[in-house]
């Protein structure tokens, strides 16, 4: 059997079949290939993404230590300013400073936002209640259609009613002679009515819809709220300013921020135990006083009248427009004085601005 199919293949046959599969055979070492060489690849950019996180692990652990080393340089040479007295009080001098100086950024801080807060939620409210209104508009309206269109759908069953009594109160006669009309009529009338139902199903599907509504999504607060806000939280940032009664010390405070324990000097040993006692003061200070919203929004205004924007978009005024410190005397008297609250960045004010 085996040798008639040989001798019926011939010789080209049999050709043809070892050549088919040589091609097969060349077809799958080709596959092995193309897949070896795409795991080849895939092993080597996986090998240089781990080679580029290891450096770059190497290079974040070189960038600790260098801070590490740094902050290790600053304490050890607090220490030792801290074993001589006179440097020791210089540097307890410096730290209460710059405590007083952190308790205003975080009175600033705490103020901008409350007031950004206070803007936002009024802003929220407010958008709140035009689309609740607009969705009672469209209800009311919804609703209005669906009695005209019910009071209408009840004339037509009460008229296509009077029809049916009067085709069954007719007499064959007049059956024969009004009997088709009446009944085209009250075909008429039910198709109307079928219509009708189709419309309020459709205006039930609406009034269904407007409660599914979404509410809109939060607004960023409009130019002229962020205006008023940052004029307001420059007329605070002058307020903690005039708390200090005292424009050098208040300056030293904002300074102190900025200065290494090593590069201050505020005298010796005695002159420093009265800055000390300075230091108290002010502090209990400026955390009993309260703020007077009144004075506040007075020198708010002040600043607005003189506040110079660059351009129609910008939130925040020129420095140079916002130099006058406004301070308010028993007699009503208005005193000024000229100190960049702004410009000198007193209590961080640059970060706490809405921009």
């Amino acid at each position: 059997m085996s040798g008639d199919y040989v001798r019926e293949l011939g010789v080209g046959g049999l050709a043809a079949l070892f050549s088919t599969s040589e091609e097969e055979d060349k077809a799958q070492d080709s596959e092995k290939l193309m897949d070896l060489y795409w795991n080849r690849a895939e092993l080597k950019k996986a090998y240089a993404e781990a080679r580029n996180e290891h450096y770059r692990l190497k290079d974040r652990i070189k960038q600790q230590q260098g801070a590490t080393a740094r902050v290790q340089q600053k304490l050890d040479h607090i220490e030792e300013l801290l074993i001589e007295p006179e440097s020791a009080y210089n540097v307890i001098v410096l730290y209460l400073l710059r405590g007083l100086a952190i308790r205003c950024e975080v009175k600033l801080a705490l103020f901008a936002e409350q007031l950004k807060q206070q803007r936002e939620n009024k802003q929220h409210q407010s958008m709140m209640s035009s689309w609740s209104a607009r969705m009672a508009e469209d209800s009311v309206v919804l609703e209005e259609q669906l009695i005209i269109l019910r009071n209408q759908m009840r004339q037509v069953e009460e008229q296509e009613l009077v029809l049916l009594q009067q085709l069954e109160s007719m007499g064959l006669i007049m059956k024969l002679f009004k009997g088709r009309s009446v009944k085209a009529e009250i075909k008429r009338l039910n198709q109307e009515n079928v219509h009708a139902q189709a419309d309020e199903q459709a205006l039930l599907a609406d009034l269904a819809s407007i409660s599914e509504r979404a509410p809109p999504e939060t607004q960023g607060l409009d130019i002229a709220s962020k205006r008023t806000i940052n004029l307001m939280t420059i007329a605070f940032a002058q307020q903690l300013f005039l708390q200090f009664s005292d424009a050098e010390f208040a300056a030293l405070v904002k300074e102190s921020t900025e200065k290494s324990a090593g590069g201050v000097s505020y005298g010796d040993q005695q002159a420093c135990t009265a800055f000390l006692q300075l230091i108290r003061k002010r502090t209990e200070a400026l955390e009993q006083s309260t703020d007077n919203a009144v004075l506040l929004q007075r020198r708010a205004k002040l600043i607005g009248e003189n506040a110079v924007f660059t351009n129609d978009d910008d939130v925040v005024p020129a420095s140079a427009s916002t130099r006058t410190v406004f301070d308010f005397a028993d007699n009503g008297r208005i005193v000024e004085s000229d100190v960049a609250i702004l410009g000198e960045n007193f209590w961080g004010i640059a970060k706490v601005l809405s921009r």
